[in-house]
């Protein structure tokens, strides 16, 4: 069946002897041939749909693209609940200018876990790098005023007060690190306590991990803050 209505297609495209392609009367009796065609093609292959291909890819597209623009909603209202991403989830430092100026005290701690050998020579002070307990607090110091330049977001700010304290555990064998950090502000200092315990922490594997590489550091977490539009809060309560 197809051959022959291919047959028939050509035999009513084929151009009659003499004639010209380009001829007034040539194209009419094109026309009427193609108008021929199409009815035949109707009776055989059905009806055209109503719509075309194209306007069928086009009614998709809109609607994938309304499906994504719907989908954006609730994923733009998570977004805005994290201050340090904006509207299109793209990191950014959060502008204090509008906030009300506090006194801002954050308390942390961390632990590092010595094991037996190492903490009898840290309780006689005979490692061989020397004080590791001395030099850890004077390390946490440094370490909570440089806490802008380690972490990209953190504001830099005036630090009013930092203070750590580091004592020795002898039944878990280890060193329990609190550290403190206050500040007159509009940005809390809970950044600058944790860094303070941390590279306190870190100090005390440096000075210590020639006599093994066992040590830990463990449980870095905040402890207190107060201040703020958050006010207060603590991990006791």
């Amino acid at each position: 069946m197809q051959v022959m209505f291919v047959r028939r297609v050509a035999a009513k495209l084929k151009p009659l002897p003499g004639s010209r392609v380009y001829s007034n009367g040539s194209s009419h009796d094109l026309s009427k041939a193609i108008a021929e065609l199409n009815q035949e093609m109707e009776s055989v292959f059905g009806e055209p749909p109503a719509s075309s291909h194209a306007g069928s890819l086009e009614s998709q597209s809109m609607a994938q693209e309304s499906h994504l623009v719907t989908n954006d909603v609730p994923q733009q209202k998570s977004f805005s609940c994290l201050t340090h991403i904006g509207n299109k989830g793209e990191a950014q430092m959060v502008d204090i200018s509008s906030k009300e100026t506090t006194k801002r005290v954050a308390v942390a701690s961390c632990k590092v876990m010595l094991g037996r050998k190492v903490f009898d020579l840290v309780s006689a002070n005979q490692m061989e790098k020397g004080d590791v307990l001395g030099v850890a607090k004077i390390a946490g110091v440094c370490g909570a005023k440089q806490t802008s330049n380690l972490i990209p977001l953190c504001h830099n700010i005036s630090l009013s007060h930092v203070h750590l304290d580091l004592t020795l555990n002898p039944h878990d064998l280890s060193v329990e690190i609190e550290g403190q950090a206050a500040s007159t502000g509009k940005t809390g200092v809970e950044m600058e306590a944790l860094t303070a315990v941390t590279i306190a922490g870190l100090t005390v594997y440096d000075m210590c991990k020639a006599a093994s590489k066992d040590i830990v550091l463990t449980d870095v977490r905040l402890e207190h803050k107060s201040g703020g539009k958050s006010g207060d809060w603590s991990r006791k309560k």
